[in-house]
């Protein structure tokens, strides 16, 4: 039997008003989430990725409940926390943190490091100064960094060394569930290496379960067990991370890995042509909302929103030439590269 996982959503969206004044209708919606559905088990990291605008990290926040949902289920260790208010959300958020995109701006710079990364454990917590600052020291020596730094100010540190110090907040209550929303996207390369490294190091040894959203899914697979691909608001694919060059099925997820440089030059991968914008959340189009941009669409794809269907073990893909009908159009099941 299997366990019951950390966290499951299941039909999220949220929609924000346009054009509404104060006693006014609004004029439209936009459907920043549009009907998410997934889970992640006690110990396992979700790669959620996207191109910039498709939701990622208001999807972020409303996990963490930082935005109210429009609708949908949001259950973690077993609990619906979709509708809880702020004060009932309280007791849970030491067991849920996040890590933010920007280390620049998600640090106080009127605060030392001490107190940021001790900030978390003054909601109930029960230790004193002298514990909290112990712990804190405890923390910044697990990301790397030395306990002489617990009374320097955010300025006095380089771009990775803040992600350390927001790494060892998140930590510093003990989590099960870390939401990193684009954590090493603001780094250099050789520091990302260093974060990535540091974070499934982490993962080991305190047994986070991870939802790990980035544009590059290069990262999300050296970090992940899990895959997610979200465009326009929605989840259009879902993989395991091993393979998932090779593996995944829908046009937009194969557009997005051709477009991936890759390191072998006797890897070649098939071009993908993907003309067009991508959609207005305030005006998806109906059906597909990737079908005016495909190359293989057809019949259904203008009329119809294809459901994540099961494509194999542990993967789910929402197009309808995955579901028996429309093959032949010219998108194998299967695609390789050729050296």
């Amino acid at each position: 039997m299997n366990p019951a996982p950390l966290l499951e959503v299941t039909d999220l969206t949220k929609h924000y008003p346009v054009g509404s004044g104060f006693f006014s209708r609004p004029m439209g919606w936009v459907k920043a989430v549009n009907g998410v559905s997934f889970s992640i088990g006690r110990g396992e990291s979700l790669g959620l990725v996207g191109e910039s605008g498709c939701g990622k990290s208001t999807l972020a926040r409303l996990v963490a409940r930082l935005l109210r949902p429009t609708d949908g289920s949001i259950r973690f260790g077993g609990r619906e926390i979709g509708a809880l208010d702020r004060r009932a959300m309280r007791p849970l958020r030491k067991r849920m943190q996040i890590i933010f995109q920007d280390p620049y701006a998600s640090l106080d710079p009127r605060m030392t490091v001490a107190a940021s990364v001790t900030e978390p454990l003054l909601n109930g917590a029960t230790l004193s100064k002298r514990e909290r600052r112990s712990l804190a020291a405890d923390m910044l020596a697990t990301v790397g960094l030395r306990t002489s730094d617990l009374d320097r100010f955010p300025h006095e540190f380089s771009g990775g060394q803040r992600q350390r110090i927001g790494i060892a907040r998140a930590l510093c209550v003990r989590p099960e569930l870390v939401i990193a929303d684009e954590p090493v996207s603001a780094l250099d390369v050789s520091i990302q290496a260093q974060i990535l490294n540091l974070m499934k190091d982490l993962q080991q040894q305190f047994g986070l379960a991870y939802l790990f959203i980035s544009h590059d899914i290069s990262v999300v697979e050296h970090i992940c067990n899990r895959i997610a691909v979200m465009y326009a608001g929605q989840l259009v694919e879902t993989a395991g991370s091993e393979g998932f060059h090779w593996a995944c099925r829908h046009p937009y997820t194969r557009a997005l890995v051709a477009a991936v440089p890759q390191p072998d030059p006797q890897v070649i991968l098939p071009p993908v042509p993907v003309e067009g914008e991508p959609p207005d959340p305030a005006a998806l189009p109906p059906g597909c909302p990737y079908h005016p941009r495909c190359p293989h669409a057809f019949d259904p794809c203008p009329e119809q929103r294809p459901p994540l269907i099961e494509a194999g073990r542990h993967h789910q893909v929402a197009c309808w030439l995955n579901g028996g009908k429309g093959v032949e159009q010219g998108l194998p099941l299967n695609w390789h590269g050729s050296g």
